[in-house]
This record gives structure tokens, C-alpha cells and sequence, in this order.
């Protein structure tokens, strides 16, 4: 594992998503992230399942240790300022004000090292009329107008991940590197906030370019109809999907793995703004085609035609798949109290060399005494 980062130290005083995973991203790279939750209980994503070490928790915190500290017991607070005086950067994802009744507002710790990078991560920003709102993914997705990307007008129920809670994060990476970079030329450290409604605002750029330059308001189906993307169940109930795109060479394709090769010599379906108008009636003639073999076989159909296409996968089939497996995706490590831990590499490479490494999510406080030890040795010398 090249770790790009290494050198980097990072306290992150994070909790649920947008914090723990702007922290991970960075330990994926090679920083020492230093996690610091509350004593006893931690972070209140360890007990989303029971327990402390729920499935939720260890999606977002490989790679870190965990510090157990207190900020308002007196020794602790000096403790963690010792963290804040030897680090690169700080990661929070309080609601505005909370930092600051915790010791950690950014000009407290900034006057403990004015080369901090501070990052501040909220739902609706510092401040300004919602700031103080509460804030989760679903609620910053509804706000940015994505949500109404995603449901289904016939059947209106919340569908998929934690999008807003994990774009926020890697958001917040994202500009934490930057003001790492200029840190390095100027030696002086940057404030960098974020807030899940900048971020799913942003993450729906496309939406929002075609309001303010068509002055078009985009559905569920405005993308998938304008790409051509299809899900299409098979004989044995199992699903593939198609992105049709443009090029007509994936259209005759398509027709030939279907055995219809004049199929698009319809006028209904011969250009591109046809397929577009047409796609409900489309939807259905391949619907009904596909029921007539099974998956494996219309993927050789497809594979052969070279028509973009792929196994509509659950996670239980997702990583069995020959090219997942070439390219090592799901990765092993030991784990401190027994057995192995499986996770999905980070997806970035460096001169060829997957990241194959990684160590398991922190069981709560277990570098407490390691780090009071250090502490007490830097005392008495």
C-alpha cells in the first residue's frame, strides 16, 4: 500500500457518517487518524445493532485508532490538546456551537496550533436561518432537490444509502486536501467547512444546469430516459441492466442479441429522440424479451454484441464476479479480538499497486493507554 498521506496526523471527532468517513478517506491514503469518542459508549453509530461494534460503525472507521477522552473532565481536555498541538488536521461534525461548549471551537484550538487545518462539517451550514435544524441524510437529501431524483411517483417510499451523509464526507476530504496542499506553501492553516446541503447541491449539478440554463425541472426518469438506461428481469427472476447511450452500434447490438436485427428500422425507435419519446413502449417489448432466457445467457448474448450491460448484483453476488475478483476488491485483515475482518478496498491505486492493506475498525478505547503512557513520558522528561 503506498500511502500517500503518511506523515499526516488527523484527530476526528466524529460521529455517525459525514466525520467518520471524511476521516477514513483520509486513512485509506496513509494519514494516522486518531478517532476520539466519548468514554463507555463512543460513538453512537457502535451501537446502531447492538453492542459497540455494529455493521454501521466499522463501514466508516477502518484504518483509525480510538481514544477514549472527556474534553470536559480537566486532565482529558489536557490530553487532547496535546493531540490538537501535534496535528495536521481536525474533523468535526457537531452542530454549530457544540464544539465550542466541548473545548474544540476552531479558535481555541487554533491558538493551540495556528497551522490546524479545522474542518467543520454541519447539515445546513454555520450559520443562517436552518442551521440549528437538526439534520440526517434524508433530510439534506430532500432539501437539495435529489431526493425527488430517486422516488418512484407510484410507489413514494425512501430507497437506497446514506448518499447525502457519505457525499458530505468525501466532500470534506476533498477540501481538506486542498488545504493541505496550500498549507505547504504557505505554511499557515485554513478553516474548511461543509454542509450536507452544499454537498447534495453540488452532487446534483446536473439537475440544477438544466433548471438555471433550460429553465427545465428534471423527474426520476428526465436521466434514465435521456441515457436509455432499462432493468429488465429474466426467466429466473434475476435482473440485468442496460445502458444504452447513443452510439447506434450498441442498438444494433441489441437487436441482434434480441434476434429482432430490424427492430430499430422502426421509425418509433430508429433514431435517438424517438427511443427518448418512445422508451415506455421500448421498456416493455424488451421486458417482455427478456423473460425468455435466463441472466448468464443474455449477459454471453450481450457480452458478444458488445452492448453495455451488466447483472443487476446484490452484495452477496456483487464481489463473486470474475473481474471483482481480479481486482481484489474485498480484502482481509486480522482482527484485535479474534477471527478475520472483511471490508471493500479503497478504490485507488498509485503507480499500479492496489490498496491492499488495511487494519479493522477500532474496538472503543483501545489506544487509552498506549496514548496516556506517551503522555506521561512526554511529562517527565
Amino acid at each position: 500500500m503506498i500511502k500517500v498521506l503518511e506523515g499526516i496526523k488527523v484527530i476526528e471527532q466524529g460521529t455517525f457518517i459525514t466525520g467518520p468517513n471524511a476521516g477514513m478517506l483520509l486513512a485509506d491514503l496513509g494519514a494516522e487518524v486518531i478517532k476520539v469518542e466519548q468514554p463507555g459508549k463512543g460513538d453512537p453509530f457502535r451501537a446502531f445493532n447492538s453492542g459497540l461494534y455494529s455493521p454501521h460503525f466499522q463501514t466508516y472507521n477502518r484504518n483509525k485508532r480510538s481514544v477514549t477522552l472527556n474534553t470536559k473532565d480537566e486532565q482529558d481536555l489536557e490530553i487532547f490538546d496535546q493531540l490538537i498541538r501535534d496535528a495536521d488536521v481536525y474533523i468535526q461534525n457537531f452542530r454549530p456551537g457544540t464544539a465550542d461548549r466541548l473545548g474544540a471551537g476552531e479558535a481555541r484550538l487554533r491558538k493551540i496550533n495556528p497551522k490546524l487545518i479545522y474542518c467543520a462539517i454541519s447539515g445546513f451550514g454555520q450559520d443562517g436561518p436552518a442551521s440549528s435544524r437538526p439534520a440526517y441524510d434524508t433530510v439534506a437529501q430532500a432539501a437539495s432537490g435529489f431526493l425527488g431524483l430517486l422516488i418512484n411517483p407510484e410507489n413514494p417510499r425512501v430507497v437506497g444509502p446514506a448518499m447525502a451523509d457519505s457525499m458530505t464526507g468525501f466532500y470534506a476530504a476533498y477540501g481538506i486536501l486542498g488545504a493541505l496542499h496550500e498549507r505547504n506553501r504557505t505554511g499557515v492553516g485554513r478553516s474548511v467547512e461543509v454542509s450536507m446541503l452544499e454537498a447534495m447541491c453540488h452532487f446534483n449539478l446536473d439537475a440544477f444546469t438544466h433548471h438555471l440554463s433550460a429553465n427545465e425541472v428534471m423527474g426520476p426518469y428526465s436521466r434514465p430516459s435521456v441515457s436509455q438506461s432499462y432493468v429488465l428481469e429474466c426467466r429466473d427472476k434475476k435482473w440485468i441492466a442496460l445502458h444504452m447511450s447513443s452510439p447506434e452500434k450498441f442498438w444494433q447490438g441489441l437487436a441482434n442479441a434480441i434476434e429482432q436485427p430490424d427492430l430499430f428500422e422502426d421509425p418509433r425507435f430508429s433514431s435517438r429522440p424517438g427511443r427518448i419519446e418512445n422508451q415506455e413502449i421500448l421498456i416493455k417489448l424488451l421486458g417482455d424479451k427478456f423473460k425468455s432466457l435466463d441472466r448468464q445467457e443474455w449477459c454471453e448474448r450481450l457480452e458478444a454484441e458488445d452492448v453495455p450491460h451488466a447483472p443487476m448484483y446484490d452484495t452477496s453476488e456483487a464481489l463473486q464476479d470474475p473481474q471483482a475478483k481480479h481486482m481484489q476488491l474485498q480484502i482481509s485483515t486480522p482482527h484485535p479480538e479474534g477471527g478475520e475482518w472483511q471490508t471493500v478496498r479503497s478504490p485507488v491505486s498509485f503507480d499500479g499497486q492496489r490498496p491492499l492493506e488495511v487494519t479493522a475498525p477500532p474496538v472503543l478505547g483501545e489506544y487509552d493507554e498506549e496514548l496516556r503512557a506517551q503522555m506521561r513520558d512526554q511529562v517527565s522528561v
